[in-house]
């Protein structure tokens, strides 16, 4: 630890982390954009959403394609979606902070922890949508974590997983009962239940009341920018806790 801090092995897995966090950020991106829309992710060559031209090496580099193309398509200067380079510099700074934090597994494990819940929040803002089978890998890396023993031990993820998913289906249900409509997706508890298998069941009043405090503060800002605040405003919660839950992966201890 001591060599880690005079930052004599830092920087190489720093790099590493950022170069693999913008490799995985883009293909994230396009999940997050193709997904909704039913197109398949994992078949055929990436094109231009404008003219339909497949991406050439220079527009595929992460960061860079954007960066040189100047935001554009070379053809039909169509402007390339945000949230490409906004996912790909996301994913870049979790993976150079979680190897330089957690040389090794740790780090990598963390990283991908933070990858998927980037764009899990992605589509959760836009969407109001957590895919089960993104939180399914989240929660089968937590699993892979506490079976090797990395990090927070597995009784403490297994009891994490199973409190965070019951505290929210128990709240959803019962606003259910009481009030005769949905007022939380199913999506959020899955969601809390997967986090709780990474960073085990004593960080899941910290990532509730995080993602709570963190979704009153957005409100009380729209509300300030003059944006009309409905009672029954549509909140996602599944983002704002995944906002809360990479950095306190941060602080958890590591193996």
């Amino acid at each position: 630890m001591a060599e880690l801090l005079a930052g004599q092995t830092i920087w190489p897995w720093a790099l590493a982390g950022l170069l693999l966090g913008a490799i995985f950020g883009s293909f994230l991106a396009t999940l997050v954009i193709r997904w909704p829309e039913g197109r398949s992710v994992l078949s055929g060559r990436s094109s231009c959403d404008g003219c339909g031209r497949v991406l050439g090496l220079v527009d595929l580099l992460p960061l860079a394609g954007y960066a040189l193309r100047k935001g554009r398509c070379a053809t039909c200067g169509a402007r390339i979606d945000f949230r490409h380079p906004a996912i790909e510099i996301a994913c870049a700074g979790i993976g150079a902070i979680s190897l330089s934090v957690g040389p090794g597994i740790e780090g990598l494990l963390g990283a991908a922890f933070g990858w998927l819940l980037v764009a899990l929040a992605a589509l959760d803002v836009e969407h109001f949508w957590l895919p089960n089978p993104l939180v399914a890998l989240l929660a089968l890396m937590g699993l892979a974590g506490g079976i090797a023993e990395v990090g927070v031990d597995l009784p403490a993820r297994l009891f994490g997983g199973l409190a965070g998913f019951l505290s929210l289906a128990i709240i959803a249900l019962s606003y259910r009962l009481l009030r005769g409509k949905t007022g939380m997706g199913g999506g959020d508890p899955k969601l809390l239940g997967a986090i709780g298998l990474t960073l085990g069941w004593q960080a899941l009043p910290l990532v509730i009341l995080g993602g709570a405090l963190t979704g009153f503060l957005l409100l009380g800002l729209r509300h300030f920018r003059g944006a009309a605040v409905r009672r029954n405003q549509e909140v996602p919660f599944g983002a704002l806790m995944a906002l809360v839950a990479w950095p306190l992966w941060l602080v958890a201890p590591l193996g």
